[in-house]
């Protein structure tokens, strides 16, 4: 980890995403195990912030509860009635210490494939710039509809154009605003009280910042990263789907680098909270979900279903569905046994085939699993 640590991290969860089309705030949307506020709040804990501060405005309660429900060290944030990403970051500097000095990251609640080395980066050229301001930005062959990074000609930048205000030339731009930044403290305070809403959406931007940072002769610099999905915010259901695959690629891959063995990584779905362990094979249609730790050498799948449950190494799970429970070591499930949540399967042991497995054996038979065929290979256990 860089000692260049940023005194707070921003991140912005005010906005309503009325494109979703859900009853649900965007944010609370979940990819790869956990919901998209709590990817980026992952990643912002990740540069060892003083500070870790949140912007809420929709749904004010329900977002902030499933935030501190995360992390209860965050500082939540209200936004007022005055509209724009610049206020958003003004509220959030209201609720931190007025003296605040060093490096501050903004960030977004819905840009779920960031990565906390992507945000270390950032602070790092930032500080080495001497930068007041660094916004990371990418190249892209069509950048349509995104905002451009216009440079001067000793390459610091000297302001960010929005698609509709561009000229033709400006348009040519292939350079891309991400929206996310780290700015000098005192320059971001100061900045953000000479910017008004004198525009067509009554809104206070901040990319307004970086022409005050320029106006003053304050360097302003960019970060160009290669890997553009890390910018990328979720907007509807469709860039919900999209996220979710290429984040279920990078966990698959990372877990093949790490030893495991992934017969078919297309059928292979796995959260980013799973552990598995050295070569163990997850064979097709196969879901790892949830806080699932896997073992090492264990065969898992095909048609297989494991969510918040511990397997043991050289474990044997087969056409099953596994929840909240324990496998040993040495342990056999399946052929179509399903374990309920609390049930064990004690190291070595085997379930049989077409068995349902409860928790409490205690239970009268009413209540006992069902065996599912006529004539079970296994017992219910």
């Amino acid at each position: 980890m860089s000692a260049h640590r940023p005194v707070a991290v921003i991140v912005l969860a005010a906005g309503e995403g009325t494109r979703m089309k859900s009853d649900r705030p965007k944010i609370l949307h979940t990819i790869g195990g956990r919901s998209l506020v709590e990817h980026s709040l992952a990643a912002a804990r990740g540069t060892s912030p003083a500070y870790l501060a949140v912007v809420v405005r929709h749904e004010r309660d329900r977002v902030a509860e499933h935030v501190t429900a995360y992390d209860p060290d965050v500082l939540i944030c209200d936004q007022d009635e005055v509209k724009g990403t610049g206020r958003a970051v003004e509220c959030a500097l209201e609720r931190l210490p007025a003296d605040l000095a060093g490096t501050v990251v903004v960030t977004y609640a819905d840009v779920p494939l960031l990565t906390s080395q992507t945000l270390v980066d950032l602070v790092d050229r930032h500080t080495s710039t001497q930068s007041a301001v660094t916004v990371l930005t990418a190249r892209i062959a069509d950048p349509t509809g995104y905002g451009r990074i216009v440079r001067g000609p000793d390459g610091a930048v000297l302001r960010i154009v929005e698609q509709k205000d561009a000229s033709p030339e400006e348009r040519a731009i292939t350079e891309i605003n991400s929206g996310l930044y780290a700015f000098d403290a005192a320059l971001l305070r100061e900045a953000l009280g000479q910017v008004g809403i004198s525009n067509s959406q009554g809104e206070k931007y901040l990319t307004d910042v970086v022409g005050v940072a320029t106006a003053r002769g304050a360097r302003v610099s960019a970060d160009v990263i290669d890997d553009v999905w890390q910018m990328e915010g979720v907007n509807d259901k469709a860039q919900l789907a999209r996220l979710g695959a290429e984040l279920n690629r990078r966990t698959v891959d990372r877990l093949m680098r790490d030893g495991a063995i992934v017969m078919d990584p297309a059928t292979t779905w796995v959260d980013a909270t799973v552990s598995v362990g050295r070569d163990t094979m997850i064979l097709p249609n196969t879901q790892l979900l949830g806080a699932t730790s896997i073992g090492s050498h264990a065969t898992i799948g095909p048609e297989v279903t494991i969510s918040d449950s511990e397997v043991g190494d050289r474990a044997r799970i087969v056409r099953a569905q596994v929840q909240l429970a324990e496998v040993g070591a040495d342990a056999v499930v399946g052929p179509y046994a399903d374990l309920r949540p609390a049930s064990r399967v004690l190291p070595g042991e085997s379930t049989g085939a077409f068995v349902v497995k409860l928790a409490d054996p205690s239970l009268g038979p009413d209540d006992q699993a069902s065996v599912l065929d006529d004539n079970p290979s296994g017992t219910d256990r």
